[in-house]
């Protein structure tokens, strides 16, 4: 299962009630940050997580209510003994930021390899997550990032008996690698393992104007965590100005991309009383939910649903 916590939830400014940006997944022992506003370590601490067995940093861009929490979050680290490496990725210029605020936080003891994106798209993997970064319309350079998480075929016991597979093979075949015993006998994954299984996909995009890359990459999401900077409808020329997004755009977004579920997020300081405005949105997306500091949702396979 894979678990997804909104730690922050503000735009622009921190709240009294709303962290800056930032978002946590974790997935069999591995946990990954998508950005680092001010206050990140804070609410990683509310949450009762712990910034210890973060692995994977993926930056959007480099506002300061993306990235300012980032030595915070580092000197935590430290604190808590990590010394396992971590990576971070980001648009151009990630080593000239990250370097520029490491000033603050030197002689750390564990190495952070950089990871420069430099191209419309990106796939990589990381402890467990398959990653695609891609840019999206904002008024720097900035990237969205999808989660997928694969899920296995199911092994079949009885087949595997049935040709008398030996049982020293079945964990590599379980994880697609061919086998070759003393004898020259080959065996191969597809003897024994099912058809293919639905995976997780999560998608998070913030600071951005819709755009064609969004409902493409978040297509067939179980999760979409989307901006939500403005929801008052005369706001949208603000939004179109600063390259942010309506509440209805965002929804809009969702049902375009088919997506199972909407997490509005990044919210303009200035918004109040958001909820008034939920009910049009679920008229053009129907499970759009407001983002609140420490909304957790964990995402199961569908063979494990309840």
């Amino acid at each position: 299962m894979l678990d997804v916590s909104l730690l922050g939830t503000a735009g622009m400014m921190p709240l009294p009630y709303r962290f800056l940006t930032s978002l946590m997944a974790r997935y069999n022992g591995s946990d990954l940050l998508i950005d680092c506003g001010e206050g990140t370590q804070v609410a990683i601490a509310k949450k009762g997580w712990s910034p210890h067995s973060i692995d994977t940093l993926l930056l959007t861009h480099y506002h300061a209510d993306h990235v300012s929490g980032l030595p915070g979050l580092l000197l935590s680290m430290a604190n808590g003994e990590k010394t396992s490496p971590l990576s971070i990725y980001g648009p151009k210029g990630l080593s000239r930021i990250v370097n520029s605020l490491l000033v603050i936080a030197p002689d750390l003891p564990f190495e952070i390899v950089l990871h420069e994106i430099n191209t419309p798209t990106l796939e990589f993997s990381s402890k467990g997550f398959d990653i695609k970064a891609f840019r999206v319309n904002h008024n720097v350079t900035c990237y969205g990032y999808s989660l997928s998480v694969k899920r296995l075929p199911k092994f079949d016991l009885e087949a595997a008996k049935k040709k008398n597979i030996p049982l020293k093979f079945w964990n590599a075949l379980q994880h697609g690698q061919d086998c070759t015993d003393d004898d020259g006998t080959v065996y191969t994954p597809s003897m024994v393992m099912g058809p293919p299984r639905k995976g997780l996909k999560v998608t998070y995009t913030t600071d951005t104007r819709p755009c064609q890359s969004i409902i493409d990459n978040a297509a067939e999401s179980d999760l979409f965590i989307c901006e939500g900077m403005y929801a008052e409808k005369e706001k949208k020329d603000n939004a179109k100005k600063n390259k942010h997004m309506m509440f209805s755009e965002a929804a809009a977004l969702a049902r375009d991309a088919s997506v199972k579920e909407l997490w509005l997020t990044h919210f303009s300081p200035s918004l109040m009383g958001a909820d008034k405005y939920m009910g049009g949105i679920r008229k053009i997306f129907k499970n759009t939910h407001l983002g609140k500091d420490g909304l957790t949702k964990e995402l199961k396979f569908e063979d494990e649903e309840e």
